[in-house]
């Protein structure tokens, strides 16, 4: 089964949908925190490391539901009209506009508890939210 992903044609919310899918892809929606956790770590990343937000939503390296092989890849193409994706959306404006707190104290790099990447055996991870494992 081929998947074509349906993209929004407002430019200023491209983005928006972007990001929000991320979220979906990489949270399942499993959970708010874990949703506003992912979401306020993004926030982090562009603040810490200069990089843009479109920028940041296009790494491979970051966001392991980019690669085409992985298990979490499907899930970037969800309808807009499910209840769990429009939590994303939501989540993911507010972060955009400045009006997420910090909920993930500071954290700059995530993985799921199944995994575990090179670079995080080294460091002790500052907030865990449902599967998901933050890192300064």
């Amino acid at each position: 089964m081929h998947l074509t992903l349906i993209t929004n044609p407002d430019e200023s919310k491209i983005i928006l949908y972007k990001v929000a899918r991320i979220i979906y892809a990489e949270t399942n929606a499993s959970s708010l925190p874990a949703i506003e956790s992912l979401a306020a770590m993004i926030a982090n990343m562009c603040a810490t490391s200069q990089r843009q937000l479109c920028d940041l939503v296009k790494d491979k390296n970051i966001f392991e539901s980019l690669n085409a092989n992985s298990n979490r890849h499907g899930h970037l193409y969800i309808n807009s009209e499910n209840q769990k994706f429009k939590i994303c959306l939501r989540v993911a404006q507010k972060m955009i506009s400045g009006a997420l707190p910090d909920c993930c104290h500071g954290a700059v790099r995530f993985h799921r508890a199944e995994n575990l990447p090179d670079w995080a055996v080294s460091r002790g991870y500052i907030a865990e939210v449902d599967e998901l494992l933050f890192y300064l």
